[in-house]
């Protein structure tokens, strides 16, 4: 939103636990209990899609296993919604029989067919998912893996889709994180002073991958020739595909765990080059690495151009990189503490994340998932506890305020990892689901909307256009109303996760069939059309390309 604009009036940040309304009842699967290995620490990622186009979000699950047995734990699941927020499983009818131990999830539509696929990443071959029809009716997914020419054997952890070279399709990048023997684990380490589990130091992180999609239905391993390995290769953790530098052309944010993160500018023709350390977010602005788990997007300072959140470890703080928006230029500013997320991140663990404006006043907030991995971890002794809280942020003018009022399952301490967000209920707000490390799913109703006063109007926009890239994934919307202009990034998740592609807003109710908002959509490959919203407009609204 541009400095100084006039927000919406909404109501407070308020959520509920609506874990057991919505018939989600899973309980994680990722190694030990306590763990007691770096494997067993990332716990399972979500992607949000809408397998079967009846126009709402379907919630798939990235199970893990244990060591003694990683090909064969309780397998991932998949849960169809019934348009209202309740949800029945649907693993079985789709004939998902991922047992692998899986880490995250990546949804789109990579084929063009018109329907949502699933990349899986996982400890051992990654695994590729195709949307089919089933005999008799209904959808199936069907394990293409081999035919596509993916399976990627290292350790991946996230992956993310996006059009790289402008050619209508979608193209993928996998962030793989370490070499782990789990019949021979390492040793212990020391934290703080305390005896803890070993690594990521010490280890030897993998390289990341990068497959250019044929429009085939198969992948070219473009690793090597792309240039992403010119790089030392780092701890993966998460992978985000978005234009940063505004020349037209998608790059590659990657978040390493505590080692330099990565920026591949894109410079055509497939091939990018890391500018991490010219550009500034290889690091926080004391020019120390991080051990960066989850990313968020978001225009934080109204100036037009995505800045992005990065979380990190206990005893450190999560970063606000700030874009500074200097054209064809990747140029980033750690701005963390004036933006007041400085020292209250510092006790927390921190993974996924998401910048939304939860609370429908026309700006982004901030949610971050929390938990430790170390089982000796309590405030004593390494100055946070195993269990943590959730933080929530209030965006106020110029900063973010936590606030402790929005409802016990945000302060519930739990082992929190990812997070994936997106209107589950079809009420035009933000609701959230969470994993945690060998614990229950979480899924959280967003009250917004029932509480935003009647001259606002909860929307959700989504976009469609022809080919491959049907949902618009990595395309930029600029919604502008009498209360300023807000900007939303279609496409990616945090952590190990896929959110919904859509843009939730809230919108002037109007009079008489004015205009309630104009939205400037700068699609992916090039290109940029413009829509007018009519008053009144609610629920969900496409936005086509002409």
């Amino acid at each position: 939103m541009s400095p100084g604009a006039l927000l919406l009036v909404a109501g407070a940040l308020r959520f509920t636990d609506a874990t057991a309304a919505s018939g989600v009842a899973f309980t994680m699967t990722s190694g030990a209990a306590p763990p007691r290995e770096i494997l067993d620490v990332n716990g399972g990622g979500i992607a949000l899609l809408d397998y079967d186009n009846d126009g709402d979000l379907d919630l798939f699950f990235a199970n893990g296993a244990t060591a003694a047995d990683p090909e064969h734990g309780p397998g991932s699941r998949l849960y169809a919604n019934d348009g209202k927020g309740r949800f029945t499983d649907a693993t079985a009818r789709a004939e998902i029989g991922v047992r692998r131990w899986a880490m995250g999830a990546a949804a789109a539509d990579y084929d063009g067919d018109g329907w949502d696929d699933l990349y899986i990443t996982c400890f051992g071959p990654d695994i590729l998912l195709r949307n089919l029809a089933a005999p008799g009716g209904g959808r199936r997914f069907e394990d293409v893996t081999a035919k596509a020419g993916l399976g990627d054997p290292r350790w991946g952890t996230s992956a993310a889709w996006g059009d790289l070279d402008g050619d209508g399709d979608l193209d993928l990048y996998v962030a793989n994180y370490l070499d782990l023997d789990p019949k021979h684990p390492p040793g212990r380490a020391r934290f703080l002073g305390v005896s803890v589990m070993a690594g990521p130091a010490g280890l030897t992180p993998q390289p990341d991958s990068l497959y250019e999609n044929r429009g085939d239905g198969t992948f070219a391993d473009r690793s090597n020739s792309s240039g992403i390995h010119a790089v030392k290769p780092g701890f993966g953790l998460v992978a985000a595909i978005v234009d940063t530098d505004g020349d037209g052309r998608l790059d590659i944010f990657v978040g390493n765990d505590s080692t330099e993160n990565f920026l591949f500018h894109n410079e055509g023709s497939f091939r990018f080059r890391n500018v991490g350390a010219l550009s500034g977010i290889c690091c926080n602005g004391d020019g120390g690495t991080q051990a960066t788990m989850g990313v968020s997007l978001g225009d934080v300072d109204g100036n037009g151009a995505v800045d992005l959140f990065t979380t990190a470890f206990s005893s450190d703080t999560s970063t606000l990189h700030l874009n500074l928006g200097r054209a064809g230029r990747d140029s980033f500013e750690d701005r963390t503490a004036a933006w007041g997320l400085g020292l209250v991140s510092r006790p927390f663990l921190s993974w996924g994340s998401g910048l939304f404006d939860f609370d429908l006043d026309g700006d982004e907030d901030l949610l971050v998932s929390n938990g430790h991995v170390y089982p000796e971890a309590a405030e004593d002794r390494l100055d946070a506890p195993y269990l943590q809280a959730t933080l929530l942020f209030e965006r106020q003018g110029q900063r973010f305020k936590r606030t402790r009022t929005a409802g016990p399952v945000v302060e519930q301490p739990v082992a929190g990892r990812a997070v994936a967000f997106g209107d589950l209920d079809g009420d035009g707000d933000v609701d959230v689901v969470q994993t945690t490390r060998g614990g229950p799913v979480r899924v959280w109703r967003n009250d917004a909307a029932s509480a935003a006063p009647g001259s606002l109007r909860p929307t959700v926009l989504t976009l469609r256009q022809a080919g491959a890239n049907r949902r618009g994934l990595g395309a930029r919307l600029e919604i502008t109303t009498a209360f300023g202009v807000v900007r939303r990034w279609i496409g990616g998740g945090s952590f190990q996760s896929t959110d919904a592609p859509a843009a939730c807003v809230a919108l002037p109710a109007g009079q008489g069939g004015k205009a309630a908002a104009t939205v400037r959509v700068i699609w992916p490959g090039g290109g940029e059309s413009r829509h007018a919203l009519e008053a009144g407009a609610r629920g969900a609204v496409v936005l086509t390309r002409p």
